[in-house]
This record gives C-alpha cells, sequence and structure tokens, in this order.
C-alpha cells in the first residue's frame, strides 16, 4: 500500500467528502473545490478518489447513471440507490452485519473481510412524485 503524502488539495478531496451524506461523484466533488483550487483538474480528484479507495479511506458505493458515487463513511453500513433520481442513501436499520459476515464465513468455509450491501428502487420522494403524477384533475 502506498503511503499517502501530504497534500492540500487531496486533503480538501478528503474533508468535502466526510462533509456531505449525498455519496457524490467525483465531478460534484470537483466543482466543490475548482473555486478554491483553480488548477485542480477532475483528473486529480479521480486520482486522489483511486488512492483513498486503495488506503481504505473512501468506499464505492455503486454506480448510478455511468457515474460511480463515493462514501467517506468506511464503518459498515448499507446503501439504498433510487432507479429514477439517482439518489444514494445510508441503510442503517439492517442490524448486526458482524453477524450476517459470520453466518457466511460458517455457510463457506472462508474468512470474510467485509461486505456491501446495496438496495435499488424507488425512493419516497420519487413515489410520492409519481403518485401526485398519477392523480386526476376533474
Amino acid at each position: 500500500m502506498r503511503k499517502l503524502n501530504f497534500s492540500k488539495k487531496r486533503d480538501a478531496v478528503l474533508a468535502v467528502l466526510r462533509s456531505t451524506n449525498t455519496h457524490p461523484t467525483a465531478e460534484w466533488i470537483h466543482q466543490r473545490l475548482k473555486d478554491e483550487y483553480p488548477d485542480f483538474s477532475l483528473g486529480t480528484v479521480y486520482r486522489n478518489l483511486a488512492l483513498f479507495k486503495e488506503q481504505g479511506l473512501v468506499v464505492s458505493v455503486a454506480n448510478v447513471n455511468g457515474q460511480e458515487r463515493y462514501d467517506g463513511v468506511t464503518t459498515c453500513h448499507s446503501h439504498f440507490v433510487c432507479k429514477k433520481c439517482g439518489s444514494v442513501f445510508d441503510v442503517d436499520c439492517i442490524g448486526d452485519s458482524r453477524s450476517l459476515d459470520h453466518r457466511v464465513a460458517g455457510l463457506y468455509n472462508c474468512e470474510v473481510e467485509r461486505h456491501t450491501l446495496c438496495f435499488y428502487g424507488t425512493c419516497e420522494k420519487c413515489r410520492r412524485e409519481s403518485a401526485l403524477g398519477s392523480v386526476q384533475v376533474l
């Protein structure tokens, strides 16, 4: 594993990612930082995100509409991805995920380091908007 050298831009990428729960894209992070660092390229964001993933500092949640979404929270939790609006949010009500790791390890005689669980469907906001759109006014 490569050692991280200090870099203001690298620290800024990680800080922006950890400051939000929206599970942003690299482009979103770049937009937030380009005013502060005018010479900051999108490629720099992608390189730093790849390095952070390698170091275990961030995780890739899902690919939504062709864009990878990132999470700065690396503790075990699940996610929901809305297929209509593309929102991604944390799902924390699954229970003790370590028991799932132990169960899989026992069933398949393997060692589980971590797992990811991602739900896909339609979020509450999109469902509400869809229901409102189907109501006919006479």
